[in-house]
């Protein structure tokens, strides 16, 4: 069965641009736990509303979060993510006095966007909701390493996919051969 893809529509735009978003916090420090991470969620989800973002999946590790996102492409993903940032490190870092005497900033300047049109949203969504309980090495991971993991992922979905259509196409195949004998 084909998946079919959800478009949505402003005044002039017809459109699906789903990202995969992550960003760390300085240092990779890993103060993202406990009511820090409940805080920042709802931060990013108060954003996202206000902003007309549809937040399909979101996750946090101690030192990063992902987001799974459909952002208008007239409004951008960018001002969505600055917006996020910005609330979430002024609001947090007001209400948590550990994130200012630990970080000159709480977020590095920097973000991983990734569309993810091509891929399976499934299998991205499925990495993204278990983020949090993977276990990672203890080296730093490297973007690489996810990308090669991600479309290995992928192609097994891809080959799991044709091979339930060439079970199905065979079934269809001795169903028609036992008609007619």
């Amino acid at each position: 069965m084909k998946a079919t893809i959800q478009y949505k529509s402003n005044n002039n735009i017809v459109y699906s641009c789903k990202y995969h978003i992550v960003w760390c916090p300085k240092y990779r420090r890993k103060v993202l736990v406990d009511q820090v991470e409940i805080r920042l969620k709802q931060i990013i989800l108060e954003v996202a509303q206000e902003l007309e973002v549809e937040i399909l999946e979101m996750e946090t590790d101690k030192d990063h979060i992902h987001i799974l996102a459909e952002v208008d492409p007239s409004f951008g993903v960018m001002k969505f993510i600055r917006t996020a940032k910005g609330r979430s490190s002024r609001l947090l870092r007001q209400e948590f006095a550990h994130l200012r005497t630990r970080l000159p900033t709480l977020w590095t300047n920097s973000c991983f966007i990734s569309s993810v049109g091509g891929a399976p949203l499934e299998v991205i969504k499925q990495y993204i909701a278990n983020q949090q309980n993977s276990e990672r090495p203890k080296q730093k991971n490297k973007w690489k390493d996810y990308v090669n993991r991600l479309q290995a992922e992928t192609l097994q979905f891809k080959q799991e996919q044709a091979d339930r259509q060439t079970l199905a196409s065979l079934w269809h195949l001795l169903q028609s051969l036992y008609r007619f004998a």
